[in-house]
């Protein structure tokens, strides 16, 4: 038996050890309103400590048998409470990550194992401390800070305004799908929820919730907890459809199925949307059991008669600017639309995968003209059904006079103004009015309106 050198045995145990060392391929930061994260990108599993450090302020990651082959330096940590990554390879082989803090926080880490195409991945997460004030309440500012962006409010009205919670979907670690010329869906559905928001907050009687207001990751359930937080009349999610075949096209809108999934290709979209928080970034312990013991027949029932009156109304407008990829309102148990209290619609804007939709979806023409179209649904609904307490319902009932209408001295005729976003058609809706009644009324031949302009609103 020949005997092996020390020199040559430790040889052998540095070259195996190097060989299954873990490499960290990529760093990547985001920051969202009440945290600031960090993922590291891994070829495989890995084993790691968190340390915290005080003065100066620091934590610190050891990863077992790791190398960093990534570029580090260009990364910045805006707006957050780190101010420099710095590392380094300890003895025995272990990668020591350095983050030199500028505030207090508190720290929460998990992996993510491999799936498809997604690698191994460490997510660490550097929770914004909450202020208290004195008794260790929190203070009105440490209390909003993580909660969604809400705007317009009628202030000195005693007829509250429809909350509506706008989701644009995926964000920050998880790209949703990528169209042709490297097209992101996270970034598509965020403009045109900002041009949906922009609707609503030129009509009085609304409140807008940003669910997410930046390019950062919201878990599923966390999005549907911030739309009851805020209280919201409606909640509508913002996506672009994706599919193998990229003749594949057409938008469409989607409502919760309490069993099954009225289509194929319904059950195989919520599969794929509810595994989001698998890609931007959600540990186990932050999965709820979906509305277990939550979900009351008659209080759900009710929602989604709602949701799927809402989503007719949708598909109608939607109609008129993109081919519908399916006529009726699918349903299936998409993960974000589980609120048993909230009337609540995915919207898939077109396929992103199909290269005219795509071309389409990433302009700012199309993106507001959808932006119209979701808004035009939802009007509609809340202007013929309101909650009873909304400024919609005094209208209706007659208590007060739509923003932008007059009454005639002498006659029961109305004027109106024009305002940005009104189509005829909304009109008509709103002051129950036939289309054609007013079209007549006003000496009009088409549906061509200008903000400005003043028409009259007969009698209905």
């Amino acid at each position: 038996m020949k005997r092996i050198s020390s020199a040559l045995l430790c040889g052998l145990l540095f070259i195996a050890a190097t060989a299954q060392a873990a490499e960290v391929r990529d760093v990547r930061f985001w920051r969202a309103p009440d945290h600031s994260r960090v993922v590291f990108d891994l070829s495989g599993p890995v084993e790691h400590e968190l340390i915290t450090l005080d003065n100066p302020r620091r934590l610190v990651i050891d990863i077992k048998g790791a190398n960093l082959t990534s570029d580090t330096s260009k990364l910045e940590f805006t707006n957050s409470p780190i101010t420099r990554l710095r590392h380094a390879e300890k003895p025995g082989g272990a990668l020591r990550i350095v983050f030199d803090l500028s505030d207090d926080v508190q720290v929460r880490s998990f992996l993510l194992t491999a799936s498809g195409e997604l690698r191994d991945r460490l997510v660490v997460d550097f929770l914004d401390k909450v202020e208290s004030s004195g008794g260790g309440t929190p203070t009105a500012a440490s209390a909003t800070k993580s909660a969604p962006r809400v705007t317009k409010s009628l202030q000195n009205s005693s007829h509250r305004d429809v909350v509506i919670a706008i989701d644009a979907g995926h964000g920050g670690e998880d790209p949703g799908a990528i169209g042709p010329g490297r097209v992101k869906e996270k970034e598509v559905v965020y403009k045109i929820a900002l041009r949906l928001k922009e609707r609503f907050e030129g009509k009085k009687g609304y409140r807008v919730v940003m669910i997410r207001d930046g390019d950062y990751y919201v878990g599923l359930a966390k999005r549907r907890d911030l739309a009851r937080k805020a209280q919201a009349d409606f909640f509508v999610s913002i996506h672009a459809d994706a599919f193998t075949n990229p003749s594949a096209n057409g938008s469409s809108v989607y409502a919760l199925s309490k069993s099954g999934a009225t289509s194929a290709s319904a059950r195989i979209l919520a599969q794929r949307e509810n595994e989001a928080d698998l890609v931007g970034g959600v540990s186990l312990s932050d999965k709820d059991q979906v509305l277990a013991g939550v979900l009351t027949d008659l209080s759900m029932t009710a929602t989604l008669d709602a949701s799927l009156s809402v989503g007719g109304q949708l598909l109608g407008e939607m109609g008129k600017i993109s081919r519908l990829h399916s006529k009726r309102v699918e349903q299936a148990g998409f993960a974000v639309l589980k609120s048993p209290d909230i009337p609540s619609l995915l919207v898939e804007t077109g396929f992103i995968s199909n290269p005219h939709e795509s071309s389409k979806l990433k302009t700012s023409s199309y993106q507001g003209k959808m932006a119209q179209a979701i808004y035009e649904g939802i009007d509609r609904y809340f202007r013929e059904s309101p909650p009873p307490d909304t400024y919609f319902a005094a209208v209706k009932r007659g208590d007060i006079t739509p923003a932008g209408g007059r009454s005639t001295p002498g006659s029961s005729v109305r004027e109106y103004v024009i305002a940005n976003g009104d189509t005829l058609s909304g009109i008509a809706h709103r002051y129950n009015v036939p289309l054609r009644d007013l079209q007549r009324h006003n000496q009009l031949s088409g549906s061509d309106i200008r903000v400005g302009q003043k028409i009259k609103i007969p009698a209905s």
